[in-house]
């Protein structure tokens, strides 16, 4: 796609600037963290941002959303990114909506996709088992049971787990650990009896859970997809939330290169901003490249996705990695122009390290999604 966006895109993504930076800042993640937020986010932002049109960027108009598609969600992510906004944006408008699209029958996106747009549910995918990306290593069971499945088993790094009001969970109904065939998705209510929610609290303060089911009986109607079929529904709906939390820390190093530019200038050692020194301008010029190449890699994603192009898989783990590995280099280094002080918690910079490094993690890390890559190119 161009890099030049359309008028529509950039009313989108100027509206977004606005919403995050006054409703959504830095200052208000502090202070869900500071007050150990029962939720983990606001529940009225979250509204407003579904007012906005937000939450059903991905939603089509005859469902209630806004239909502007994955450039204009990657837009919002990336806004999103550069304030550390905590929203279930990722986990319901994203990769749920997503796994809705590709599975779900008429009767199911007619009951949940409204919901979506709306911002009066959050739903959120339930596939990790392990302490690593490994979407095909399933060993929760599922076992027919009349005209109900009975799910067992426990999955980690839920996002947003203990606030969903509907869970996507990953479950095998046949085949052996490891295989993509076998694996079937369902629709699984909070309230269901015998699942068990733990709220845990990642690095970066974000919002996970541990979800354990001990026989959750789960009707057929709420598989999602085909039973056995699960993989044809579950690898597109990650491919679109890799491209998003891709999107989403490109903002964040974006946000880091900029505060880092602007500390340089206004620091001043020796009787001279720091900023006037040949060795930081080099490693200034560096993030500066670096940044610009993660742009390009995530519209290229953005780009395939609204194209619907059969490189979808490629670019998503490109995009991935790419965002992964700059990350890191972007928040050390500007963690280290900042000095000392960095490290301190009255500078964003720290926060913004903590982000990346889950943000890195989340769907499948850089190494994963080399490996991916080269597997994907016949190697």
């Amino acid at each position: 796609m161009a890099l030049v966006l359309t008028e529509e895109q950039t009313l989108l993504k100027d509206t977004a600037a606005q919403f995050f930076q006054e409703k959504v800042p830095v200052a208000n993640f502090r202070k869900l963290r500071d007050e150990k937020s029962e939720k983990g986010y606001d529940p009225a932002v979250w509204k407003e941002a579904a007012n906005l049109g937000f939450a059903g960027i991905m939603v089509p108009e005859q469902y209630g959303g806004t239909e502007f598609g994955p450039v204009g969600l990657g837009l919002v992510l990336e806004q999103a990114g550069r304030t550390l906004a905590a929203t279930p944006l990722l986990s319901t408008a994203v990769v749920a909506c997503a796994a809705l699209q590709q599975g779900g029958t008429s009767a199911q996106r007619q009951k949940y996709l409204p919901l979506i747009a709306s911002g009066e549910i959050i739903m959120t995918l339930a596939l990790e088992e392990g302490a690593h990306h490994n979407p095909t290593r399933i060993t929760t069971k599922a076992e027919a049971a009349g005209d109900n499945f009975k799910l067992t088993g426990k999955k980690v790094f839920v996002l947003d787990g203990h606030v969903a009001d509907v869970l996507i969970v990953a479950a095998r109904t046949s085949g052996g650990e490891g295989d993509a065939n076998g694996i079937t998705l369902f629709l699984v209510e909070k309230d269901a009896p015998g699942l068990k929610v733990t709220r845990t609290i990642m690095t970066d303060h974000r919002n996970a859970a541990i979800v354990e089911l001990d026989g959750v009986s789960v009707p057929a109607a709420n598989v999602l997809g085909s039973v056995d079929g699960g993989w044809d529904v579950l690898e597109p709906a990650l491919d679109v939330g890799r491209i998003g939390i891709a999107a989403e820390t490109l903002g964040l190093v974006q946000e880091v290169f900029d505060t880092t530019v602007q500390y340089l200038k206004d620091r001043k050692q020796f009787g001279k901003v720091i900023g006037s020194f040949q060795a930081l301008q080099h490693r200034a010029a560096e993030l500066f490249c670096e940044v610009e190449l993660c742009r390009s890699v995530v519209l290229e994603a953005l780009s395939a996705l609204e194209e619907r192009r059969n490189d979808v898989p490629k670019l998503a783990s490109l995009a991935k990695a790419r965002l992964a590995e700059a990350s890191r280099l972007i928040t050390n280094e500007g963690l280290q122009m900042h000095g000392g002080v960095g490290m301190t918690d009255e500078f964003d910079v720290g926060l913004f390290m903590k982000r990346a490094r889950v943000a890195a993690v989340t769907f499948g890390d850089a190494n994963y999604h080399r490996n991916r890559y080269a597997e994907l190119d016949g190697y």
